[in-house]
């Protein structure tokens, strides 16, 4: 079973909650051909007039121009980017490691696609995001088995 896992920087922005504001950030960032891995757009609970917007990656100077230009900057969320082939079961044995050792998630976002799985998963420290790192590929490694 394949699996990636690797330190990211989400791109992020807090943003009045209205109609067309996800289009109208995205535009100037597909027409600098800017290719897009994650976009996650959400509205605050309790605060239904404000929301978050989040891409990744952005890198390169025209990348780095259309993000600031949108309002996006570098979040200093300690994220993680988890892609492998999925099976059932992985992301319970994900959760049950990380609980074990007493990582706590700030958020997560998983989608499985085919036989192929991705996920975005924040914690509320750097040292929490690379223990999770090694338990993420630890346990990877003993489910192939």
């Amino acid at each position: 079973m394949a699996i990636n896992v690797k330190s990211i920087v989400l791109w992020r922005s807090e943003v009045e909650n209205k109609p067309g504001l996800l289009a109208a950030t995205l535009e100037p960032l597909a027409k600098a051909g800017v290719d897009l891995q994650v976009v996650m757009g959400y509205r605050y609970p309790g605060n239904e007039s404000r929301a978050a917007l989040e891409i990744y990656p952005v890198s390169g100077k025209k990348s780095l121009a259309a993000a600031q230009g949108t309002g996006l900057s570098a979040s200093s969320i300690p994220t993680l980017l988890v892609e492998g082939d999925n099976k059932p079961g992985l992301g319970q044995a994900f959760a049950q490691a990380m609980a074990d050792a007493g990582i706590n998630l700030s958020f997560l976002v998983a989608q499985v696609i085919g036989r192929r799985y991705s996920a975005v998963l924040a914690f509320e420290s750097e040292a929490d995001a690379r223990k999770a790192a090694s338990l993420i590929k630890r346990v990877a490694a003993a489910k192939r088995k």
